[in-house]
């Protein structure tokens, strides 16, 4: 399909560019008069800076944050570090790294450095294990420029102001090398305070209580990357990252006979280094990637309990010491072969977990404190190998397919007076097929074998002092498998926008959730079969074609079905403490011929009771969360935004019924707390230096 220049402009003045993937030539328009991007001949959509001029970017961040119809995805909780991932592509690639996130990398390049945005099929890229829309942010470096944010945050109700949070980072080129480095702080001061109602297994009052909750978090961070392009195709990048954590909160709890106080806190820092390398060799092309992360934290939690009579104070302390490890080497050669693209590729990993234990009780006659329990150095750890082959190519114009077959062999152990090794093989692999069905419409279909990544604290005992918790470890878990089924579609609308509809059903093996440990204990263990139904859809719609210009609403909706045998009633009852459904909304303006944007938004979610064998809870929120804000791209260089959230009030609702032995039994008491935390005022300033 060709368009003639007077098509071309025809198409421009109704607000429908289209854009060849070939054409690189920026197309300008009007500031606040929208550009939709729609389906080209070659299989994708190209979005170039005029598309996003009336939004004054300043980052890649924000530029794929407005491409119709996309959310960023993908990265978080994946069990290899190849295949899949993050479903962004940075200049064709793949973004090897975990602390450092391809939020964190994006939001480092300068809107000024981004050639075009391509949306594509991850399942028409010889990319193996991509699949569903794909944005490939297309970019150059140039000399230097800096960027900076500060966000100072203050609240309604009770919190401190947060002054801290922000960030300053600078993006270079030198010769073959790109590099950026960063400093930060993620920092937040929040809480919520309200009254709690103590009651018996008949719904009378017993003790009517007030509360208040405060959190205090400074999170300081620097990192950067580092890119080398060879003059023969070779390239290689280098992502490091150093944090620390510090978090402070504090719960107080009044009653008329006693005040209870529960500190706790957690000093943490860690540290990620990785890296890439990819040359052409022998006819394809081989990629090395390597990962090192260490992560060590300390936790001190202190509650004590002071009567209004004469009983003496009750107090208990615990410690947590934590080590986390993980190192990961990967190696992947790719090669084509006529319309064939393949890839074989290997990978092993070697993840740990060290954990200690303490609690000190308060002795009423000497006033110190005094040992209770010491569980001495657990440590998990998971030796993996991994193997695959993949294979893809177009079966016809509009039709391609994507297949890989592989498996893993593990080996879990344990120390202590449980411990004990064992060993896995997980046959693993996915069929995905995409299929353009016209220019305006894509679909995908998508079978897979998953295994999922175990969670090594539920290897290990643990207690909930503010909560009276407590689990034993279970050395016998597995990970969890499922074969999973997915169909998607994007419909490009025109000028009206766009819409992505996903579909995802899992057939669930080894799922884990609390079972019975003995007569009265519990730990995380395995159930046989479990189900999941996930439907979402991600849209934007361009106001523009309604005659208000410069405005566009962004609304993603999510449900989520699922379905387990109780390991107690055996009665059928959703996963613990999962999202059932969600609605986010969010309505901007960038006001035509001027500088200033405003808007607003709405979310609202409904969460499944959390689930333990002697207890239900259900944490939900009063009310939708909402705010509006406004804008001015330019205030003497300077972006400056004012936010006002909560402005529905919303609070946190939480109930907590305790049973007398097992939750099938009778109930001993239920906690039922209404708390508020105000509004939320947020002011952000960005520019550019350099």
């Amino acid at each position: 399909m060709t368009f003639s220049r007077r098509a071309l402009a025809s198409l421009l003045a109704s607000a429908a560019m289209v854009v060849p993937a070939h054409a690189h030539e920026a197309q300008t328009r009007t500031a606040g008069e929208p550009q939709a991007a729609v389906a080209t001949p070659s299989d994708r959509q190209v979005f170039e800076p005029a598309f996003f001029a009336r939004f004054a970017p300043r980052t890649a961040l924000e530029m794929v944050n407005q491409v119709p119809g996309f959310s960023i995805s993908g990265q978080s909780g994946q069990r290899v570090l190849g295949q899949g991932g993050a479903n962004v592509l940075l200049n064709g690639t793949r973004f090897s790294g975990k602390s450092i996130s391809i939020f964190d990398a994006l939001g480092r390049i300068p809107a000024s450095a981004v050639t075009r945005i391509e949306l594509v099929d991850g399942a028409t890229l010889d990319i193996p294990g991509l699949s569903g829309q794909v944005v490939n942010v297309i970019y150059r470096a140039s000399g230097g420029s800096g960027q900076f944010r500060w966000s100072p945050q203050f609240r309604s109700r009770g919190t401190d102001p947060t002054l801290t949070n922000g960030e300053v980072s600078w993006t270079g080129a030198s010769g073959r090398f790109d590099y950026t480095v960063s400093l930060e702080n993620n920092a937040s001061d929040r809480g919520n305070d309200g009254p709690e109602r103590l009651l018996d297994p008949a719904g009378t009052l017993i003790e009517l209580r007030e509360e208040a909750l405060r959190i205090s978090t400074e999170r300081p961070k620097v990192s950067g990357t580092l890119k080398y392009a060879g003059a023969g195709g070779d390239i290689a990048n280098l992502n490091a990252a150093l944090e620390a954590m510090f978090r402070q909160s504090r719960e107080g709890r009044l009653t008329p006979t006693a005040t209870r106080v529960f500190e706790d806190g957690e000093d943490e820092y860690n540290y990620e280094l990785g890296g890439d390398y990819a040359f052409d060799l022998g006819g394809g092309r081989l990629k090395l990637i390597g990962l090192r992360r260490f992560e060590a934290s300390d936790f001190l939690s202190d509650l004590s309990t002071v009567f209004v009579d004469t009983r003496p104070e009750r107090g208990s302390r615990q410690e947590v010491f934590i080590d986390e490890s993980e190192a990961i080497l990967r190696g992947e050669f790719a090669w084509k072969g006529g319309s064939n693209d393949w890839q074989v590729a290997a990978e092993g990993a070697l993840n740990s977990l060290s954990t200690a234990n303490r609690i000190e009780v308060l002795d009423p006659v000497t006033g110190g404190y005094v040992p209770q329990f010491a569980s001495p150095e657990t440590r998990v750890k998971e030796q993996r190998a991994e193997a695959n082959v993949t294979w893809g190519r177009p079966l016809t114009g509009a039709l391609s397919v994507q297949a890989s077959l592989g498996g893993e062999v593990s080996q879990l152990s344990q120390s202590g007076q449980r411990g004990q090794t064992r060993s896995f093989v997980r046959p693993k692999g996915f069929v995905t097929t995409a299929w353009r069905a016209s220019k305006d419409l894509d679909l995908r279909f998508t079978v897979s074998r998953r295994v999922g990544q175990l969670n090594f604290f539920d290897f290990v005992a643990s207690t909930d002092l503010n909560q009276g918790n407590s689990q034993a470890g279970n050395p016998d878990l597995v990970p969890e498998q499922s074969w999973d089924f997915e169909i998607e579609g994007t419909r490009t609308l025109g000028p009206w926008g766009a819409i992505t509809l996903t579909a995802i059903y899992r057939a669930i093996e080894d799922r884990v959730e609390q079972v019975p440990i003995g007569p009265t204990g519990e730990a995380p263990g395995n159930i046989e079969s479990a189900s999941s139904l996930l439907l979402k859809a991600v849209s934007t719609v361009q106001l523009e074609a309604l005659g208000w210009r410069g405005a566009q609403l962004d609304i993603d909706v999510l449900y989520n079905d699922t379905s387990i045998a109780d390991p107690l009633t055996g009665i059928d009852r959703p996963f613990s403490g999962r999202t059932r459904w969600s609605l986010d909304a969010d309505l901007r303006q960038d006001i035509p011929g001027s500088d200033w944007a405003y808007g607003a938004g709405i979310y609202a979610q409904e969460n499944d009771p959390g689930v333990r064998l002697d207890q239900l809870s259900q944490r939900s929120n009063i009310g939708p969360d909402g705010y509006v804000f406004v804008e001015n791209k330019d205030v003497a260089g300077l972006r400056m935004r004012a936010t006002v959230g909560n402005i529905f009030n919303q609070g946190d609702f939480n109930s907590r019924t305790v049973f007398v032995d097992r939750r099938d039994g009778p109930a001993a008491f239920t906690e039922i707390s209404d708390r508020t935390f105000g509004t939320i005022f947020t002011f952000e300033i960005s520019g550019t230096f350099g």
